[in-house]
């Protein structure tokens, strides 16, 4: 039996809306589909993971999450997915693209192989694309919608992670703002959200630091940690009508880190 509790009604910002989120199964998107739901929305969780999924989806109850198998590289997939969200609820409000890969950490581009890069933009980018495409095909004919996709810092700034991640990352937030160009004429609000490094299984396996090591990453903003929940939060926002005239937008969830170079200028902190 789940033991999951929505908000109070006056308290929902999502109350009524149906979302779609990839890589729902776990991590951030996991955070995403449990806030979400607590506001008041259904959920639909698309992902690989099978096991994962189906345990959050009895978690929170198949009232509010209904699990279903989606590798977002593959269109017949994501299509399935839509298609589950709206014969099961009769619409698609929130689209969020959240699944993503990184490569393994090699610093020598000499040393990075073709398939690695095609294999993360397939997921980064071209699952995006998909998502963006077929949440577009039943937001059209509604005239209205939120796509939400999952950026990084790596989104605006080079040097953090791998090539192939820094790519896709970039170009999600391009992919944004053309969708954001072209879909407004319908209604369609189209965004990204891009956070910093979060103490994660991906960060850990990425980055290969313990909690000790994450405690000393860099952060311009003292005194607080990013967390999965802070990022869900965002995606509530940009989910909710309160953001209702935000679009083509890229919300850096980062504490400033992309504002700055810390080791130059009036605010250098590179003594600290």
């Amino acid at each position: 039996m789940a033991c999951f509790q929505q908000l109070p009604l006056l308290a929902r910002r999502l109350e009524g809306k149906v979302a779609l989120i990839t890589g729902g199964a776990g991590g951030i998107g996991a955070c995403m589909a449990k806030l979400f739901c607590k506001h008041g929305a259904k959920v639909v969780l698309a992902d690989i993971r099978d096991n994962l999924g189906e345990a959050l989806q009895r978690e929170i109850g198949t009232e509010y999450a209904t699990y279903v198998h989606c590798d977002v590289t593959k269109e017949i997939d994501v299509e399935n997915a839509v298609n589950t969200a709206v014969s099961k609820h009769g619409k698609l409000d929130i689209m969020v693209n959240n699944a993503a890969i990184i490569d393994d950490g090699k610093p020598s581009i000499l040393d990075n192989d073709v398939t690695d890069f095609e294999r993360v933009v397939r997921v980064n980018l071209v699952g995006p694309f998909l998502g963006t495409k077929h949440a577009a095909r039943v937001m059209i004919p509604a005239k209205k919608g939120s796509i939400i996709t999952l950026g990084s810092v790596s989104s605006s700034v080079g040097g953090v992670a791998t090539h192939a991640y820094t790519s896709s990352k970039h170009a999600i937030v391009g992919l944004a703002k053309n969708a954001a160009a072209e879909l407004g004429k319908f209604g369609i609000r189209v965004n990204s959200v891009s956070c910093y490094c979060i103490h994660n299984a991906l960060a850990e396996g990425f980055f290969k630091l313990d909690d000790e090591g994450f405690s000393k990453v860099y952060s311009n903003l003292k005194g607080v940690a990013l967390t999965e929940e802070d990022v869900a939060e965002a995606a509530l926002y940009l989910g909710s009508d309160e953001s209702k005239y935000i679009s083509g937008h890229n919300l850096a969830v980062d504490g400033g880190f992309t504002t700055i170079n810390p080791s130059f200028g009036l605010f250098s902190q590179s003594s600290l």
